[in-house]
């Protein structure tokens, strides 16, 4: 019998390797390794359980997310006592946004652990962060909410929750400018343009006026980031004025 064999007895070389990686990632051994496979199966695998149930890391993702917001808010809670609910849901929102829960997948190099038909090359930036949340949910229902909470706690929160830093980060430009605009009853727009770039990827024109003049254009893969570089472009534009005017 191998000396992998003789450590995890029953674990194929397989399970014994993922079991060493994934204890390293999570900084204690898990009871149920099962559950932390499902947490990087995509759903092009097309796995089911005996019941007929599709087996993907979606629903564990679900859970990840409703554990992750509980025990951040219970941090913010803690740590910014005299902040409203208001303040506090904002920051919550800077924590657990889509943005940096892809980064806490990347620096975990957690894609390495995912299981898919298709390539990893040609996944978008937000399977690391999916993937992320499907751990958490997956430590919550293998070792309950303490260990839960002790995995975010040093992986999230210790290492990336600077409460000052937070304050100062821009969410959204976008609803930045139209909060100003709607504060300053100003009439704003987004409007697609036509645009004769030559870009082997189609991409979006989007102009922003505010009160008929034209202040910013951009251009990006979707609509949705062609409006938030052109809000962040006339933000910069506009910064003396909407300071001035907060």
């Amino acid at each position: 019998m191998s000396f992998t064999a003789n450590i995890f007895n029953s674990h194929s070389k397989k399970d014994g390797d993922f079991l060493l990686a994934i204890t390293k990632v999570l900084g204690f051994k898990p009871k149920k390794l099962p559950i932390y496979r499902k947490a990087f199966l995509h759903r092009s695998v097309n796995q089911k359980d005996k019941q007929g149930n599709p087996m993907n890391y979606e629903r564990l993702e679900f859970l990840g997310d409703a554990m992750l917001g509980t025990i951040i808010s219970k941090h913010l809670y803690n740590e910014v006592p005299g902040g409203d609910e208001g303040y506090l849901t904002k920051m919550r929102s800077k924590i657990v946004s889509r943005k940096h829960l892809n980064e806490l997948g990347k620096d975990l190099n957690l894609i390495d652990f995912v299981e898919s038909r298709i390539p990893k090359s040609h996944f978008g930036d937000n399977i690391h962060g999916n993937v992320f949340e499907a751990l958490v949910g997956a430590i919550y229902l293998d070792r309950g909410y303490k260990y839960c909470e002790k995995f975010i706690r040093e992986r999230v929160i210790e290492p990336y929750v600077d409460i000052e830093q937070l304050e100062g980060q821009v969410m959204s430009y976008k609803s930045l400018l139209i909060e100003w605009c709607q504060k300053q009853k100003k009439e704003f727009s987004y409007n697609v343009y036509e645009d004769s770039g030559n870009d082997p990827v189609k991409h979006f024109a989007v102009k922003l006026s505010i009160d008929g003049k034209v202040m910013a254009k951009a251009r990006a893969t979707s609509k949705k980031k062609a409006e938030e570089k052109a809000s962040k472009r006339a933000f910069f534009a506009l910064q003396g004025k909407i300071k001035g005017d907060s």
